[in-house]
């Protein structure tokens, strides 16, 4: 069930994931699709995009990141206290071959559990990628252990896992490896980058992009990408690799709250 009024209810469980970075838990029922969103409400202040990083029959989940006033507030929060969300709304990913990759960078990688999470339910043969900084920022290490899911970690600066980019992670299990699709999530220029390694190896991807946005149904026009007008929160947040590196503004700029371009 789409839920097109905030749905507010008290946390059930919060989860400390990663210096900074919290899950929020819900007692609430809802269909989710992998890869999909929700306006996430903080009462009396503000909503604001955020993936669904959790979903069982009974609970939904989000994993935020401490990065300004709003996420900080959100973060800050505790179980029995008020959250609401609108949603879930967008495109969300969709599972395509027997051998994927899933590649997440930063908290990016919060939107590609639910998916490694099906792929694993569908016997699917599975890798996930997960990168950070540093060993402090890293998501899910505990999860996907507890799912038994074949994971490989880097960070920056080589304090946990592999040394290095994510990116470079995937160039190699493509040369080591047959894969299907990968599908990816994070800072935009790893997103670019994943997207230009699938397409040069001939594999197929799934990227998924973040953009401003106000109401997160369409309406607004805040999210619309340059020249193509595709709105993130409908026709998105998920694209495929091949959509995503015909949009002009991919992995060169994003917008702010007040619209303006800042380039990267």
């Amino acid at each position: 069930m789409k839920h097109e009024l905030p749905v507010t209810a008290r946390i059930a469980r919060v989860i400390l994931e990663a210096e900074g970075i919290r899950s929020v838990i819900l007692p609430v029922r809802t269909e989710v699709r992998p890869g999909q969103f929700a306006m996430l409400w903080l009462p009396g202040v503000d909503a604001k995009p955020v993936g669904i990083s959790y979903h069982t029959p009974e609970t939904v989940g989000f994993t935020v990141s401490a990065v300004g006033p709003w996420s900080e507030r959100i973060c800050a929060l505790r179980e029995g206290d008020l959250l609401g969300f609108l949603g879930p709304y967008g495109n969300g990913f969709t599972l395509r071959g027997r051998r994927i990759i899933v590649i997440g960078g930063g908290y990016g990688a919060a939107s590609l559990l639910l998916l490694a999470e099906e792929a694993l339910r569908s016997g699917l043969e599975i890798t996930m990628v997960i990168g950070a900084r540093t060993e402090r920022r890293l998501l899910y290490r505990r999860r996907a252990a507890d799912l038994g899911l074949p994971a490989v970690f880097a960070t920056d600066d080589g304090s946990f896992g592999v040394a290095g980019r994510t990116s470079d992670v995937l160039e190699r299990i493509l040369v080591e490896q047959s894969v299907d699709t990968v599908y990816a999530c994070g800072p935009e220029m790893m997103e670019k980058k994943v997207a230009e390694i699938c397409a040069a190896a001939g594999v197929a991807s799934q990227i998924s992009l973040e953009r401003h946005m106000k109401c997160g149904f369409g309406v607004c026009g805040a999210c619309c990408v340059d020249r193509s007008g595709a709105r993130v929160c409908v026709e998105g947040p998920v694209f495929s690799g091949e959509e995503a590196l015909r949009i002009e503004e991919f992995g060169c700029y994003h917008r702010d709250g007040s619209a303006a371009k800042h380039f990267f």
